[in-house]
């Protein structure tokens, strides 16, 4: 008896190799170019084994940080969701300091309107993964003056972004994978914006985003969890 010992695919994979399933993501995404170069990036085939090898260099440090969120895709939306509550928590926090106004403070409650809207969605995906859901957790910021708490901000939104793309290759549902998606293309424009607002390069990683895992990601937030 031979037992297979092949891994799943994850919807990266699938898409990338299923000519159909690629038609089907670029509908589900708006059929534009970031998603067509997203696939690009993330594809391989049989003869090029350099974009797998990049996918478990990067989900490598994952093992351990994915205990406290759960396995799969239920998981990696748990972990998700837990950014998205700190994210809110601190645009929240910085509309009430007083330390900005006028267009400024637009901009600062607009991207906290669009984190809450992260946070709603990526709930009620959880429960429809048939949950648990995880818990907000509890978080104080450094709000000391204007330019740390923008400098903070695009520490916090580059880091949002890498977060999406380095879960990328582990998802396993398409439909997961194109929300994601979604919300990885506006993590990235908060943090274009932030970046020249903070005097920095739109894109610091140049033409190609470069994902962080789990304990990368969770290590840098965690000063702000109380």
């Amino acid at each position: 008896m031979i037992t297979s010992t092949r891994r799943k695919k994850s919807a990266v994979e699938r898409v990338t190799s299923d000519p159909v399933s690629r038609r089907k993501f670029l509908l589900l995404t708006g059929g534009t170019g970031s998603a067509a170069a997203f696939l690009a990036a993330c594809g391989s085939d049989s003869n090029d084994m350099s974009s797998t090898a990049a996918s478990s260099s990067t989900m490598g440090g994952d093992t351990a940080a994915s205990s406290q969120f759960g396995e799969g895709d239920l998981g990696i939306v748990n972990y998700a969701l837990t950014l998205e509550y700190l994210e809110t928590a601190f645009y929240n926090d910085v509309a009430k300091s007083g330390l900005f106004k006028g267009d400024d403070l637009a901009l600062i409650q607009a991207i906290a309107k669009t984190e809450q809207q992260h946070v709603d969605a990526l709930t009620a995906t959880a429960k429809k993964l048939g949950g648990p859901v995880a818990p907000e957790p509890k978080a104080e910021f450094p709000l000391k003056d204007a330019k740390s708490v923008l400098m903070l901000a695009a520490t916090v939104e580059n880091l949002g972004a890498a977060a999406y793309l380095g879960q990328a290759a582990a998802i396993e549902s398409p439909d997961v994978l194109a929300a994601a998606l979604s919300i990885h293309s506006v993590e990235g424009r908060h943090a274009a914006v932030l970046n020249v607002l903070t005097g920095q390069e739109p894109t610091p990683d140049g033409a190609f985003a470069q994902g962080a895992d789990m304990s990368t990601v969770l290590d840098a937030v965690q000063p702000f969890i109380s």
